[in-house]
C-alpha cells in the first residue's frame, strides 16, 4: 500500500508541476503519513477514514448551504477551501419536523440546519472506474437522512461499487411554490428545490466520483418511498438526463401532484398553496419568510398541513408523471423496482378504518367504482375487511405503480425487474407487521442490525444472513452492468411478455403473473380519473375514493 501512495503522490506532484488545472485529476486514496484516505476534487482536498478495505468519506458540501437569499433558489456550487478539509463526519439533517408520535421510522435525534446539502462516499480502496450507486433517502419528501445507519453503503462497497448517499431540501424549505419566488426566477418557476438538489448532486457526482474510483458513465440512481416518488421524477426531468444509467425505484408511489399555476386534479395551484403557507405563518413578503427561522417555519409548515409534492412547472417537472411515462419519454434506462406485501401495516395512517360491516364496504364501493365495482370486490372481498383494506390501499399506491413502471420501461426496449417482497420474521410477525414498509432496506444494504430503535429486530440467523446477501448481490449486480444477479441464487428474469418477478419470501424465487387483475383495476381507475381533470389518484382509494366518472 506504501509504494502505491508513493507511487500516487508521486504522479499528483507531476501533474501540478505540469501546469494542471482539473484538480480532481489528482487522485489518492491515503495519505502517506498516517494511512487516512486523502482525495481532491473541484472544491479542495478531502480527508476521510479507512474502514478496512474502504475508504469513507462523509459531509461533502455538493453545493452552498442555501441560507438567507439562498432559500428557495436552485443549489449553486459550494465555495472552493483551502487546505485539507475533514470529510470523516456526516453533515446535518436538513430541517425537518419533530416526530409527534413515535413510529417505527422515528431516528435518533440528529444535528439539523440548512447547512445541510451534503453526501457521503464508501468507495473500495482500490477502486478504478467502478459502478456507482446512489442513494436518495425516503422521509414522504418531510423528514430522513443521508447519516441514517441503516444507509450505512460498506456492505455494499465491499461487492465492489462506490456507493454515494445524499440530502436534500426538505418540505416547506424543498417545495415551497409562490408568485413571488416564480416572479424573481429567470425560468419563471417556483418549488421543486429539493429535487434541485438531487439533480446537483449527480452533477457533482459526474464531476468528482472519478476521484473517488468510481466510473461516472456507470451510475444507478436508488430510492425507497419518497426517494423512490424522486427516482421517478428524475427518471422525468431533462435536466437529469445523461447523469444516470440506471435506476432503482423501492415501493414508488406514481400519484397526482399539484401544477404551478392553476388547480387540477382536485389540487389547488402549488403557488396558491405556497400563499396560503405565508399567510398560516404571518409572513407578508418573501423578506419575511426567508427571515424565519428554519426550524419554526418547518414546524409552522407541517402544522399548517402543508404539503411538500414537486408541482408540475413544464420544466424540471414537465407533467404529471403518468403522462410522462405514458408518452415514453422518460430516460431510456433499465430498471428494478418493487414493492412489499405488507407496506400499509406500518401506515395505517394511508387507510381508511374498517366499516362496521361487509354490507356497508359493498354498499361504499359500488358506489363508488360503479361497473369496475364487481372486480374490485373480488380482488379485495369484504369477507375479510381488514386485510381487504390493506390491500387495497398498497396496490393502488405501491403495486399499480411498479408494475407501471416495468411495463412502460419495457415498451421503451428496456430490460425492467419487478419483484414483491414478501419476507417475515419473528419480531415483525408477531407484531403484525409482515413485510412492511420498507422492511427490504436492511436486507438490501446488508445492514440487518442497525435498525431504526423501533424497529422489529432482525433475528442474528443464517437463514437472515442468506437472504441479505442474496438481496445484496441482486442490487449491487445490477448496479454494476444491468442485470441482477446473486451468487448461487435463481436467476431473475426480465419482467417482458410473460410478466416474470421475483418473489422474495424466506428465499426469493422467480415467478409469473404478481396479483392478477390488480394492475388493470387501478390502470382503469386512474385513467378515469385523470381523463376527468379534476380528480386524484394514488391516495383516494377504495373507501376513501370519490366516485368515479361515469362512461362516456
Amino acid at each position: 500500500m506504501n509504494q502505491t501512495i508513493r507511487h500516487a503522490l508521486a504522479a499528483a506532484l507531476a501533474i501540478i508541476a505540469a501546469g494542471c488545472t482539473n484538480p480532481a485529476a489528482l487522485e489518492t486514496h491515503a495519505d502517506a503519513t498516517d494511512g487516512r484516505p486523502v482525495v481532491t476534487i473541484d472544491p479542495g482536498a478531502l480527508e476521510g477514514e479507512a474502514k478496512g478495505s474502504l475508504a469513507v468519506f462523509k459531509g461533502i458540501p455538493f453545493a452552498a448551504p442555501p441560507v438567507g437569499e439562498l432559500r428557495w433558489k436552485p443549489p449553486t456550487p459550494p465555495a472552493p477551501w483551502t487546505g485539507v478539509r475533514d470529510a470523516s463526519a456526516f453533515g446535518d439533517a436538513c430541517p425537518q419536523p419533530k416526530p409527534k408520535l413515535s413510529s417505527l421510522y422515528t431516528p435518533e435525534p440528529m444535528p439539523m440546519s440548512e447547512d445541510c446539502l451534503t453526501l457521503n462516499v464508501w468507495t473500495p480502496a482500490d477502486a478504478k472506474r467502478a459502478p456507482v450507486f446512489v442513494w436518495i433517502h425516503g422521509g414522504a419528501l418531510w423528514g430522513g437522512s443521508s447519516r441514517d445507519p441503516l444507509y450505512d453503503g460498506a456492505r455494499m462497497a465491499e461487492r465492489g461499487i462506490v456507493v454515494v448517499s445524499i440530502n436534500y431540501r426538505l418540505g416547506v424549505l424543498g417545495y415551497l411554490a409562490h408568485p413571488a419566488l416564480s416572479a424573481e426566477s429567470p425560468d419563471g418557476v417556483s418549488g421543486n428545490y429539493g429535487l434541485l438538489d438531487q439533480i446537483e448532486a449527480l452533477r457533482w457526482v459526474s464531476r468528482n466520483i472519478e476521484a473517488f474510483g468510481g466510473d461516472p458513465s456507470n451510475v444507478t440512481i436508488a430510492g425507497e418511498s419518497a426517494g423512490a416518488l424522486s427516482v421517478m421524477y428524475l427518471m422525468a426531468a431533462p435536466q437529469a438526463r445523461g447523469l444516470f444509467a440506471r435506476a432503482i425505484a423501492q415501493s414508488a408511489y406514481m400519484i397526482s401532484v399539484p401544477a404551478l399555476e392553476q388547480s387540477s386534479h382536485g389540487a389547488p395551484a402549488a403557488e396558491q398553496a405556497g400563499v396560503a403557507l405565508a399567510k398560516a405563518v404571518e409572513a407578508n413578503d418573501l423578506a419575511a419568510l426567508r427571515a424565519m427561522d428554519a426550524t419554526a417555519l418547518t414546524e409552522a409548515a407541517s402544522a399548517a398541513a402543508f404539503g411538500p409534492w414537486p408541482s408540475v412547472d413544464g420544466g424540471v417537472v414537465p407533467a404529471q408523471l403518468v403522462d410522462v411515462f405514458d408518452r415514453g419519454t422518460q430516460a431510456p434506462v433499465p430498471l428494478l423496482t418493487g414493492f412489499n406485501s405488507g407496506e400499509i401495516r406500518s401506515l395505517r395512517v394511508l387507510a381508511p378504518p374498517v366499516p362496521a360491516s361487509a354490507a356497508a364496504y359493498e354498499a361504499t364501493i359500488r358506489a363508488n367504482y360503479l361497473e369496475l365495482a364487481d372486480e374490485f370486490l373480488r380482488q379485495y372481498p369484504a369477507s375479510d375487511l381488514e386485510e381487504s383494506i390493506l390491500a387495497t390501499t398498497r396496490d393502488a399506491l405501491y403495486g399499480w405503480t411498479s408494475e407501471r413502471l416495468v411495463r412502460q420501461q419495457s415498451v421503451l426496449g428496456q430490460d425492467a425487474y419487478l419483484y414483491y417482497f414478501d419476507h417475515g420474521y419473528p419480531a415483525a410477525d408477531d407484531a403484525g407487521l409482515h413485510a412492511f414498509h420498507a422492511s427490504e432496506l436492511p436486507y438490501v444494504f446488508g445492514n440487518l442490525h442497525s435498525t431504526p430503535p423501533q424497529w422489529p429486530k432482525v433475528p442474528a440467523t443464517d437463514a437472515e444472513r442468506r437472504l441479505s446477501d442474496a438481496l445484496l448481490g441482486y442490487w449491487t449486480r445490477f448496479a454494476r452492468d444491468g442485470v441482477p444477479v446473486a451468487e448461487g441464487e435463481p436467476a431473475w428474469p426480465a419482467y417482458g411478455r410473460e410478466g416474470h418477478y421475483l418473489h422474495v419470501a424466506d428465499v426469493p424465487m422467480p415467478d409469473t403473473g404478481l396479483l392478477p387483475g390488480m394492475y388493470d383495476l387501478h390502470e382503469a381507475s386512474v385513467r378515469r380519473r385523470r381523463d376527468h381533470g379534476a380528480l386524484p389518484w394514488g391516495w383516494y382509494t377504495g373507501l376513501w375514493s370519490q366516485p368515479l366518472p361515469k362512461q362516456p
